[in-house]
C-alpha cells in the first residue's frame, strides 16, 4: 500500500511539473556534482561583488543552477567535466557557457515567474532550461540548424514544454513570440542589435556580451525605461563566442 502510495505521488509530481511547463525533478546521480557547482558561483559572486553591487545571486537562480541537468547538454565523454565552472564544447565551433556566466546572466535579467524571454543563441539549450524553470515561456533562436534541432530535441525530452525554439538569425529576434521581459543573448555582438530593443518591454532587461572576438568583450546590462529610454552598464570583461550571422 506504502509502494503505491509513492508511486501514485510521484506521478502526481510530474504531472504538475509538466502543467507548469518545467521539467520534474531527476535523481540522476549528480546531485552532489550540482551542489558543488554553485558552491563555486556563490565564491565567484563573492569575488565580483564590487562590480555587481551585491556579495550573492538571486537564491531562485541557485536553486535552479542546483536542480538543471548539466551533463545531458554536453557530449557523453564530457559528463565528467560537466559540472566545472568552465565552457565545454557543444560542436559547429560553439561552446555551452560557464555556469557562473549562466547563473549571471539569468540573475541579470531580474525575470518573474509570467515573464516571457529571449534567447538569442540556443546551442545546446541549457541556459534556455535554466530560464524555463523561473518564467512563463522561453523563446530561443539559433542560427545553426543542426544544434537547433538538437537543442529542440533535447529540451523535449526532458520536458521543458514552456521553450519554444526556432531556427534563425537572432539578431532580428522574434516579434511574433514577444514583446520580451528579458533577453538573454549567448555570443559577443559588435553593437546592442536596434531590433533587440524593439522588442524589449518598457522596464524590461538585456544581458548582452559586446565586442570583436579578438578584443576584450565587455558583459552589458541594458535596461528599457518605463519611457522608453535605454541605459547601459558595463559589468565585467567575458569571452564568448561571437555572434553568428546569416549570410547575404
Amino acid at each position: 500500500m506504502l509502494g503505491r502510495l509513492r508511486r501514485v505521488l510521484a506521478l502526481s509530481a510530474a504531472l504538475a511539473a509538466l502543467v507548469s511547463g518545467t521539467a520534474p525533478a531527476v535523481e540522476d546521480g549528480y546531485a552532489a556534482h550540482r551542489k558543488r557547482m554553485v558552491q563555486t558561483i556563490e565564491r565567484h559572486a563573492r569575488s565580483v561583488a564590487d562590480t555587481l553591487g551585491r556579495k550573492h545571486l538571486d537564491q531562485r537562480v541557485l536553486e535552479v543552477m542546483a536542480k538543471v541537468p548539466r551533463h545531458r547538454f554536453v557530449s557523453e565523454r564530457l559528463h565528467d567535466r560537466a559540472y566545472d565552472d568552465r565552457p565545454l564544447p557543444i560542436g559547429y565551433g560553439q561552446t555551452i557557457s560557464q555556469p557562473f556566466i549562466v547563473a549571471l546572466m539569468t540573475d541579470l535579467l531580474a525575470v518573474e515567474p509570467n515573464d516571457v524571454v529571449l534567447e538569442v543563441g540556443t546551442g545546446s539549450g541549457y541556459q534556455a532550461a535554466v530560464l524555463a524553470e523561473l518564467v512563463q515561456r522561453v523563446c530561443s533562436m539559433e542560427i545553426i540548424p543542426e544544434l537547433a534541432a538538437s537543442a529542440r530535441a533535447r529540451l523535449e525530452e526532458l520536458g521543458y514544454a514552456n521553450v519554444h525554439t526556432q531556427t534563425g538569425d537572432g539578431y532580428y529576434g522574434w516579434p511574433a513570440c514577444g514583446p520580451f521581459d528579458g533577453i538573454v543573448v549567448t555570443a559577443a555582438a559588435s553593437g546592442v542589435p536596434p531590433p533587440l530593443l524593439e522588442q524589449l518591454k518598457p522596464g524590461g532587461r538585456m544581458a548582452i556580451p559586446v565586442g570583436g572576438p579578438f578584443v576584450l568583450q565587455q558583459m552589458m546590462l541594458v535596461e528599457k525605461l518605463a519611457d522608453g529610454r535605454i541605459t547601459t552598464r558595463q559589468l565585467m570583461p567575458v569571452a564568448f563566442v561571437p555572434l553568428t550571422r546569416r549570410k547575404p
